[in-house]
């Protein structure tokens, strides 16, 4: 269910981590793999809580409601404070994190510890710092994976959507999502390329976290098209992007931060008026720019054009 914010960028190559002591010391040396760090920490029913590694999938999480939140990791959807099967962002799930800063060190963060952070963290895709562990409200798990529906999606057959494949993921108020639809299907149809899927979801606000997407309800959807897998075919995708974007915006919503880099400056300072000074903070808790990922280098870059 959080597959509509998915993150942007792949799990970096390198040794393999499974501890926290390993965390740290792969962060001061380079590439790791964090795909070792997927055990159970601690289950308290008496305080309702699970502590659980990032790398940890949702489907190993079944016995607590894990199964309606979909594919991937608890890590991932922290990270881009991806809407549930509630339409609640991640943000709503959570008890605290932890996570390795630029420097080295362990630090936990809460709502009542190190609260700068942990509103910078969750949903700061990542450039904060890596997550060790995410600690989950198993009641409010449970009340997601009990009020939980399923996304409307339509995937079309392969045949009529051959070709390289393009997405963007985009916000609009729910009462105007139709009309949205119907003139993203003509702009498509416009630039000549082929629907290959699409997806809607609700998402409900949240006010807790700096790089906060999810200011109202939303209804976020997910774009994906084809076309010819040429360099005039790729310059034009861009070009389509930049449009659905000005569709979006047009009907009172937003693009996603995951689909930052495919907005131009202008759209995306108009949707996240608080963006720079997000990098600000980034470059406050990493001055030496330890921490980096390619959503991060090109959204720091979008920030850069005239």
């Amino acid at each position: 269910m959080f597959a509509s914010l998915s993150l942007p960028f792949p799990i970096p190559a390198g040794p393999r981590v499974y501890s926290a002591g390993d965390l740290c010391k792969a962060m001061l040396a380079g590439p790791f793999d964090d795909t070792g760090l997927d055990r159970v920490l601690c289950h308290d029913p008496r305080r309702g809580v699970l502590e659980v590694q990032s790398g940890t999938p949702w489907h190993a999480l079944a016995p607590h409601g894990g199964s309606a939140f979909g594919p991937g990791t608890v890590g991932e959807s922290a990270a881009v404070n991806a809407p549930g099967p509630d339409g609640r962002p991640m943000v709503a799930h959570l008890r605290s994190l932890t996570l390795v800063t630029a420097d080295g060190e362990l630090r936990r963060a809460s709502r009542d510890q190190a609260p700068e952070l942990f509103r910078l963290a969750v949903g700061g895709f990542g450039v904060f710092g890596p997550f060790y562990s995410v600690t989950l409200d198993l009641g409010s798990l449970a009340q997601a994976a009990a009020a939980g529906a399923a996304p409307v999606r339509l995937d079309l057959p392969e045949s009529l959507a051959a070709g390289a494949c393009f997405g963007i993921d985009l916000l609009v108020p729910p009462e105007s999502s139709e009309p949205f639809i119907a003139q993203a299907r003509a702009a498509l149809d416009e630039h000549r390329y082929a629907l290959a899927r699409l997806e809607v979801r609700r998402a409900l606000p949240e006010d807790e976290t700096f790089l906060r997407w999810a200011r109202r309800e939303y209804a976020a959807l997910r774009i994906e098209y084809r076309s010819r897998s040429t360099l005039g075919g790729c310059v034009g995708a861009t070009q389509l992007r930049t449009r659905l974007v000005e569709l979006a915006l047009a009907a009172g919503g937003a693009v996603a931060p995951s689909s930052l880099p495919a907005a131009s400056r202008a759209q995306a300072t108009a949707c996240y008026p608080m963006l720079a000074a997000f990098l600000a903070e980034k470059r406050r808790f990493d001055p030496a720019g330890r921490v980096t990922n390619a959503w991060y280098l090109r959204t720091r870059g979008l920030l850069r054009r005239d």
